[in-house]
């Protein structure tokens, strides 16, 4: 009897076994709630850890097989992304020998349309990591954006059609996805986790695909890199890990063998490596990811406010620490920040508990939580402490802005800029509204201090050193008695957004 029942406890536990290992891998994720179990068609992600970085290193022969051993461990699940895009081929002129500049001046010659439809195939050459083992994989958005084919070749050298599932242009991130078996999907690691000073490998097909799964290794030299003008939301991790055309969408690989960047963008004056790489942090690219693979797009909680950062101009003005919290300026009719009663001059000092220290990591702060989220701000307004809580919206899409003029007119030497009262004529040549008491800059010197701290024409007055412009007089008398070296404080209506600029004159 007791060996019966000793048979009955062995199968159970087989069974149990087999269940729990259906749920474990399965594709589908289940998850418990008081309505009962829910599915999701969220990505199955690699979670199989990889331990090298306990690898023990007791000689120079170990140091050199532990980065082979991570080579080893991430290259195959590099692939490399070729692009197809055909386009409309122009015929060039007989008279090319002359040079088109000579006969368009002389003669307005039109380039000649394509004959009989030809037609021209543009390429292009990219690379991407396999995140799951179905096929997903991720890549630069500019890599694949406006192709009209695209397809990969993988590791051991099969070339797969592909299909673009989302991008998102503000990241630059894209996914894409592949019907083929045996794919090995990259460990996702947590880039908030890097440390300046560590060691990382960037994977990818440098050059051209003759050079597919180069790897090079580095360290992260910077983080939280933005202004550099790649992308709409930024946040770069920084590396002298050799980065060059090709590489993009490419794998940053941290001595663990986990992806912690994708691999975006060089800063070169040569247009090759320099030692400066960015590649978008993990963190963010996971979030856009699943969000592309589960709805087809991103949406991104939306406060309702322009924000600046306080340089020590503004600081002195205001009275604040400079690099401490995010100034804003417009507040937006309507939106979150406006119900609650966030004002332009407020000074977001954290949000949800923690620290803003300008309006880059407050402006991917607010962009990372979903519409409909809570959050809650700590505030300073003329030195008293506030506290206010917002739900935010989804983001609208961005209007285009129309370009301005600069007029070249005598400008007064001390300011730097020359203003003047908003008239129709004026209105309509800047494409600005007109409106009674409105004061506007008209020309400025690109060498003035003015210029430099970011006015430009078009912009309308709304303060000057804290006191309010309602007429081209009251601005008259308030720079009446401005003097060389003097501190100015401007809030300035610019494209309906409102910003502060310091600077001495």
């Amino acid at each position: 009897m007791s060996k019966k029942r000793a048979i009955m406890k062995y199968l159970l536990l087989v069974f149990a076994g087999i269940a729990v290992g259906a749920l474990v891998f399965s594709n589908v994720e289940f998850s418990l709630s008081s309505r009962g179990l829910s599915f999701s068609n969220s990505p199955s992600f690699a979670t199989a850890k990889n331990n090298i970085e306990n690898y023990p290193i007791q000689s120079l022969k170990g140091f050199n097989e532990a980065f082979v051993q991570i080579a080893e461990s991430a290259t195959p699940s590099v692939v490399t992304i070729f692009t197809e895009k055909t386009v409309n081929q122009r015929i060039g002129s007989p008279f090319g020998f002359w040079g088109r500049p000579f006969f368009d001046d002389f003669f307005d010659m039109p380039e000649i349309a394509p004959r009989n439809g030809q037609k021209k195939v543009l390429q292009g050459i990219g690379s991407g990591v396999v995140v799951t083992a179905d096929g997903y994989i991720l890549t630069n958005n500019h890599v694949i954006d406006n192709a009209d084919a695209v397809y990969i070749r993988t590791f051991d050298n099969k070339k797969i059609d592909a299909k673009v599932i989302g991008k998102d242009s503000k990241t630059d991130l894209a996914v894409i996805k592949v019907n083929a078996k045996n794919l090995k999907p990259i460990l996702i690691g947590d880039s908030d986790k890097l440390r300046v000073g560590e060691w990382v490998i960037a994977i990818g097909s440098p050059l051209g695909e003759n050079f597919a799964r180069t790897v090079t290794q580095g360290i992260v030299s910077a983080k939280g890199r933005a202004n550099v003008g790649l992308a709409d939301y930024e946040d770069f991790i920084q590396t002298d890990a050799a980065i060059n055309p090709g590489n993009s969408g490419g794998p940053l690989v941290n001595i663990n063998g986990e992806l912690v960047g994708i691999n975006t963008a060089i800063a070169s004056r040569t247009g090759g490596f320099d030692g400066i790489g960015f590649a978008v942090p993990s963190n963010m690219a996971q979030k856009v990811m699943t969000a592309l693979i589960t709805t087809g797009k991103v949406t991104r909680g939306y406060l309702g406010v322009s924000i600046q950062d306080i340089d020590e101009n503004i600081a002195k003005a205001m009275h604040l620490k400079a690099g401490e919290g995010a100034l804003v300026g417009t507040v937006v009719e309507g939106g979150p920040a406006a119900k609650i009663g966030i004002k332009t001059g407020d000074v977001i000092l954290d949000i949800n508990d923690q620290k803003v220290t300008g309006s880059i990591e407050l402006r991917n702060a607010i962009s990372s939580q979903l519409p409909g989220s809570m959050v809650k701000f700590r505030v300073l307004r003329n030195g008293t402490i506030m506290l206010f809580q917002a739900r935010l919206e989804e983001q609208p899409a961005r209007g285009v802005a129309s370009a301005m003029t600069e007029e070249q007119e005598k400008i007064p030497a001390v300011l730097g800029f020359k203003a003047e009262e908003l008239t129709a004529r004026l209105a309509q040549k800047l494409n600005l509204v007109p409106g009674s008491g409105k004061v506007v800059l008209t020309a400025l010197d690109p060498a003035s201090n003015a210029y430099l701290a970011g006015l430009r024409v078009g912009d309308i007055i709304l303060t000057l050193n804290r006191q309010s412009v309602n007429s081209f007089a009251g601005y008259s008398a308030l720079i009446k008695n401005i003097k060389s070296g003097d501190l100015l404080f401007l809030l300035v209506e610019r494209k309906g957004n409102k910003i502060y600029f310091a600077f001495n004159v």
